[in-house]
């Protein structure tokens, strides 16, 4: 029988982890198509994380200190991980119920699948969707995804860890641990020359807040110089994808200047982004007129 791995780092998501919990452990075919192994690290929460883990008879390792993120624990469950396939999932994350299972069948195409998601808002909008048309995976050659993610381009292969299924010998690549939280780098790392899938059909609900990581300011800024930090070791071998993606990262922290009314860090940023027609209004707008676009647009999640 095939054996999973599912990576989970949890830190002060009372809130929220027993419904994370129940969509892993309730994955249609366990124990009778695959095994799940679940790692949990807990990155020393203060609130009752860990006593849901207990409630839920769930072992789990603990980080010494608070790491700043989850890197330092996904890179603990990899190294403790046995299955022939890995999975992640954030603590804030659900799977539905054959997420697993369509990607194990999947596994002949190549040794990355993916699949698509939706975005479920706090405040009560309507759930916006990534996923591929189809109905059958859809395969990306090799290098494809790879080339994409260099150029940031958002076409293409959705990318969102908590859809990730990996095979077993991709596990010793590993996340930064010196902000513990940025993965542009393991992503380029984990699509570079090999050839991947998706599954085109919804198999995963991300729930946004104001709480979550990716829309800190601290994350932004970091993950911003992580992001141009890791092209330096790409730009010799893909010089067009490199400049490109460099503009693509600087239009992407400039719309994070906008979204938080810092409207001068905006313009200067959007000067250096891609000349393109919505840019180009975001720019405009950004010296009047920006208070309706921020309350009608979403510009991350």
């Amino acid at each position: 029988m095939i054996n999973v791995s599912v990576i989970l780092v949890t830190f002060n998501s009372e809130n929220t982890l027993q419904r994370t919990l129940d969509s892993v452990i309730g994955q249609n075919g366990r124990g009778e198509f695959f095994n799940l192994e679940l790692i949990v690290v807990d990155d020393c929460s203060s609130d009752k994380t860990r006593l849901i883990l207990h409630q839920n008879n769930i072992s789990f390792y603990t980080t010494e200190i608070n790491s700043g993120g989850p890197n330092k624990g996904r890179n603990m469950a990899l190294r403790q991980a046995n299955g022939d396939y890995i999975c992640f999932i954030d603590h804030d994350d659900v799977w539905m119920p054959d997420k697993i299972i369509m990607q194990l069948r999947a596994t002949h195409y190549a040794p990355v699948i993916t699949t698509g998601y939706s975005i479920h808002h706090r405040s009560g909008s309507k759930a916006s969707t990534r996923a591929l048309s189809g109905s059958d995976p859809v395969l990306f050659k090799e290098n494809e995804t790879f080339l994409a993610k260099l150029r940031m381009d958002r076409r293409g292969q959705n990318t969102y860890l908590s859809t990730f299924m990996i095979r077993n010998d991709l596990k010793n690549i590993f996340f930064e641990e010196h902000f513990g939280m940025c993965d542009f780098d393991w992503l380029l790392r984990i699509f570079e020359n090999q050839r991947t899938a998706e599954i085109p059909k919804v198999l995963m609900k991300r729930y946004v807040s104001g709480d979550n990581l990716s829309l800190h300011e601290d994350y932004r800024k970091k993950n911003f110089y992580y992001v141009l930090y890791t092209f330096e070791n790409y730009e010799d071998k893909y010089p067009k994808e490199v400049k490109l993606g460099r503009r693509r990262s600087h239009g992407s922290w400039a719309r994070y200047f906008y979204l938080i009314d810092k409207m001068k860090n905006a313009r200067a940023y959007f000067l250096k982004g891609p000349f393109e027609m919505k840019a180009i209004a975001f720019y405009i707008t950004s010296f009047a007129g920006s208070t309706l676009i921020r309350k009608s647009f979403r510009f991350f999640g």
